[in-house]
């Protein structure tokens, strides 16, 4: 693609050209917008790829410095023209020996280009944005097999993996980068999708990861407190929530069809609604809704429901369990009115759910345990399954988790705390601890579990059997899941929280395999 198609869009600052190119090059008199000056005129050249990592560029291709959290991409812009790159998008005035093209954001530059690049792709298919603190995963699954079973071919970008056209294909963030995004989007409008569900993290909003995306419909699960290691505050968490509904939504090509769908059972969810000035859908459990469930009831085994739609009323049965999928299932179906589905084809998608990897994913055995593996990491959500799980139980409930390192500290002892709270035992145990000590984690998490003054029990202890409320220490997240299936009775409960559907530990800088769903299986077999 030529150059001057890739930046008309992008505020130009300064433009520097070696003269060896620009004497190669002749300058077209048209391409570039009737504002840009003589001096930011630039040799109209081919570009065959774009790259924000060094290390990838190819001959031809166009590198875009980034800032990241640990790095900075302006560090390897000689490292990057050695290989081949012919232009450089920089924040900084520089003099190398390629086309410089100087912006005052390189991220929301390399969104633009790469949009242009793989040719707007989201404009060519349907695209479902859901973000939120908790619930973006299920609800994004719950919306795929809605979709699925009412006929269209259905591509996914989420927290455990993209897939689309029976490929699957892991994934390092919940919303990947601009350039990734873009040239995802493309692959999937190339096999034939026409309708792609999307998580939107905040990371994604703030970093113009979904720059130049445009969105069919938005959903808004809820606000609960997680990524202050990075937004520092509930306000600017909040704000950057926002901007995915006030600012993407209600802009760009889509913008007069676009909806928004917001869960009103959350107080920031009602907000929004209030607030939101298109098309909007409220879903929630008031008659006052747009959408409502008119009854329901559930056990350790599942929902039984009957939801109120603008199209009429349908009845399901999922195997999803707790009030907080009702709200899953609730904003599943505000995407699936807003893109006109029928309730039918709604019941048929939900009904064909049977679980999500790490979603209160229940381990089947043979030895009358309920053991359910949950990615709750944040306070809300782990009490939020803890509440569903103690208000289903017959017996004693236990939890197993912690808390991971090189993040929010703030939240641990508020985990602590809620687990106490609603456990008959709490075992405290690592979660990714990174680069901080596993015990020094613990110990912030103890500060919450001490304030209930309740006992201590020692591993020898518990396997001799647990008789009041209390919590252990277990700092080997193994022997801590043996231990909990071990201290176990017949008709207890059983919940991991933490690491849900991740297949690894992050100790220090390394990536160990562990996988919470098959250290529980092996546990319940020994």
């Amino acid at each position: 693609m030529k150059l001057s198609a890739l930046i008309k869009n992008i505020p130009v600052i300064q433009i520097s050209v070696p003269p060896h190119i620009a004497d190669a090059h002749p300058i077209p008199s048209d391409f570039l917008p009737p504002e840009m000056s003589p001096d930011k005129i630039v040799p109209d050249i081919d570009v065959t790829s774009i790259h924000y990592r060094a290390q990838t560029v190819s001959p031809g291709g166009l590198f875009v410095a980034i800032k990241g959290f640990k790095v900075d991409g302006h560090y390897f812009i000689d490292q990057a023209i050695e290989k081949g790159a012919s232009v450089i998008i920089s924040q900084k005035p520089l003099e190398k020996n390629a086309i410089v093209v100087m912006v005052e954001n390189t991220r929301k530059a390399l969104a633009s280009m790469s949009s242009h690049f793989f040719g707007d792709p989201s404009q060519k298919m349907t695209i479902i944005g859901i973000t939120g603190t908790n619930g973006k995963t299920t609800t994004a699954y719950l919306l795929e097999r809605i979709l699925s079973q009412a006929g269209f071919n259905v591509g996914v970008i989420g927290t455990i993996n993209y897939r689309y056209a029976d490929q699957v294909f892991a994934s390092q963030v919940t919303t990947p980068e601009s350039l990734d995004l873009q040239r995802i989007l493309s692959e999937m409008a190339g096999h034939g999708i026409s309708h792609v569900v999307m998580e939107v993290s905040s990371h994604a909003i703030e970093l113009f990861r979904i720059e130049n995306c445009c969105f069919d419909v938005a959903v808004f699960t809820n606000l609960t407190r997680d990524h202050l290691d990075y937004h520092l505050t509930m306000e600017a968490y909040w704000a950057c929530k926002k901007r995915l509904f006030m600012e993407h939504l209600v802009k760009g090509p889509k913008c007069k069809a676009a909806k928004a769908v917001f869960n009103c059972n959350d107080v920031k969810g009602k907000a929004l609604f209030m607030k939101f000035p298109l098309n909007a859908i409220s879903v929630g459990n008031s008659s006052l809704n747009t959408i409502y469930p008119e009854k329901f009831s559930m056990n350790l085994t599942g929902i039984k429901a009957k939801i109120k739609t603008p199209f009429g009323t349908f009845g399901f049965r999922s195997s999803l369990v707790g009030t907080f999928n009702i709200d899953n299932i609730l904003a599943a179906t505000g995407a699936a009115v807003a893109l006109n589905l029928k309730p039918s084809e709604i019941k048929k998608g939900i009904e064909a759910l049977e679980s999500v990897p790490g979603r209160l994913e229940r381990v089947p055995n043979d030895l009358g345990r309920f053991v359910y593996v949950d990615y709750a990491h944040t306070s809300d959500a782990l009490r939020n399954v803890l509440k569903v799980l103690r208000s289903l139980s017959s017996r004693r409930l236990i939890c197993v988790f912690g808390c991971g390192g090189d993040r929010d500290c703030g939240k641990r002892s508020m985990m602590g705390e809620v687990s106490t709270q609603f456990s008959d035992l709490t075992i405290v145990t690592s979660d990714n601890p990174r680069t901080e000590s596993p015990l020094e984690i613990i110990e912030d998490i103890l500060g919450g579990i001490r304030k209930a003054d309740i006992k201590e029990y020692s591993v020898t202890e518990l396997y001799e059997g647990f008789t009041e409320k209390g919590y252990a220490i277990i700092p080997d997240r193994k022997n801590a899941i043996c231990t909990s299936v071990r201290t176990s009775l017949p008709g207890d409960t059983i919940l991991i929280a933490g690491k849900g559907h991740e297949p690894y530990q992050v100790i220090g800088n390394k990536t160990v395999p562990f996988d919470d769903r098959l250290e529980a299986k092996i546990a319940l077999t020994l």
